[in-house]
């Protein structure tokens, strides 16, 4: 590898070393109470490192909340190209909506963010828009497929997406963000899953198509 190229790839670790210790602390402590040396400190960096990746603590939050998600869009991506019938692919992504949501991970940073939504509103804004519209994206597409098919009905697909998330989250990622990571979710992500399947196609599914294929 070239010097230069080694010496690139040596400033992307500690830089990526930088983001992923400010995460924890954020996660952790807070905006207000995390500092930037005990950042540096546990990336293993110098102080005057840290900033010259990140001129502020304001910066760093910014792009370590941009950073999630990023990762979180790239996993909402994996759900959009599922193959088989519709009930099929309703499954699938109902399925891995309900593993991203309910991961302790993904609820630390909505929390982060939340928190800091007064500080940071245009990034709690621009954060959650991006994710509704990626995973609600996803699905809208799934369920215009489906229509296209004649395997279901709605005149409205985001409203129909939106209730058939709202069933997946409320077990998966509303009552644990309440009661804590410590408590479990009740039942089996997959029964959630079926059950809101299950209940979405007795309110859009035609009978011929998707109904059909669920009875």
């Amino acid at each position: 590898m070239p010097i230069e190229d080694e010496r690139d790839a040596r400033s992307e670790r500690k830089r990526q070393d930088v983001l992923d210790a400010a995460r924890r602390r954020f996660m952790t402590e807070g905006y207000a109470s995390t500092g930037m040396e005990a950042v540096a400190r546990d990336a293993g960096v110098s102080t005057a490192t840290l900033y010259a990746y990140f001129p502020s603590k304001s910066d760093l939050f910014n792009v370590v909340v941009e950073e999630a998600a990023e990762v979180f869009m790239r996993r909402a991506g994996e759900t959009a190209h599922v193959q088989g019938d519709g009930a099929t692919q309703l499954r699938a992504f109902a399925l891995a909506y309900a593993r991203f949501i309910s991961d302790p991970f993904v609820r630390a940073i909505f929390r982060l963010v939340a928190a800091e939504r007064r500080r940071f509103e245009s990034v709690a804004r621009r954060f959650h828009t991006r994710l509704r519209d990626e995973f609600g994206g996803v699905l809208i597409g799934i369920l215009r497929r489906l229509q296209a098919e004649g395997r279901v009905s709605q005149t409205k697909p985001s409203w129909a997406a939106g209730q058939l998330m709202g069933m997946i989250e409320h077990p998966t990622f509303l009552v644990p963000l309440v009661a804590g990571d410590d408590a479990p979710v009740e039942r089996p992500l997959e029964d959630i899953c079926e059950e809101a399947v299950e209940t979405f196609l007795a309110r859009y599914g035609v009978r011929e198509g998707v109904g059909a294929e669920a009875a």
